[in-house]
């Protein structure tokens, strides 16, 4: 790995930082949203309290879309649409599929070509949506968020650091200056 500016360069292409905290978080979001077009796959892992729903607000804010982006946990996917001309956003939660086929059962690509897609927990599940993805890996400092009590680690981990992987998969991110 190469670092300049502040920024590590890795051997896959993908580019990695430190997010100071959850408004670090957004804001990555929001500029995500700059290069995120119609048609376009996220995938966003990490832990608990990581920061994958804290990130899709940024985006949702940065797209300008319809009503609040919250965790769709329970519901599994939630859809918001676009104000203007630009796209809307598929907000999709897999912690609880199991298999490609209930990935399937969703219809995710009948509106994906509208939308941008952001998949919280989907690797190893929703690749085969798109050719084209982009992948981004948050970690949070280990102990925060785990075990008893995880609603006030997770509100303490909100002012955490965390480091953040992005990796832009197949042509569509060729040449794509991806914000960190």
């Amino acid at each position: 790995m190469t670092a300049h500016s502040g920024i590590t360069t890795g051997s896959q292409g993908g580019v990695e930082s430190t997010l100071a905290d959850a408004s670090a978080t957004q804001e990555l979001g929001r500029r995500l949203a700059q290069v995120l077009r119609a048609g376009d796959l996220v995938i966003l892992t990490g832990d608990l309290g990581a920061g994958k729903t804290t990130l899709t607000q940024g985006i949702g804010e940065g797209l300008g879309v319809r009503g609040r982006v919250a965790s769709p946990t329970f519901i599994i996917a939630r859809e918001h649409a676009a104000t203007g001309s630009g796209p809307g956003l598929i907000h999709v939660d897999a912690y609880r599929l199991g298999s490609i086929a209930e990935v399937d059962a969703l219809d995710l690509d009948s509106s994906m070509a509208e939308s941008v897609t952001v998949v919280e927990w989907g690797a190893g599940l929703v690749e085969g949506l798109a050719q084209d993805r982009l992948e981004i890996d948050l970690e949070r400092p280990r102990g925060v968020g785990e075990g008893p009590g995880t609603d006030v680690a997770e509100a303490a981990a909100a002012d955490q650091p965390r480091r953040v992987i992005l990796r832009g998969v197949g042509e569509r991110w060729a040449g794509v200056d991806l914000p960190v």
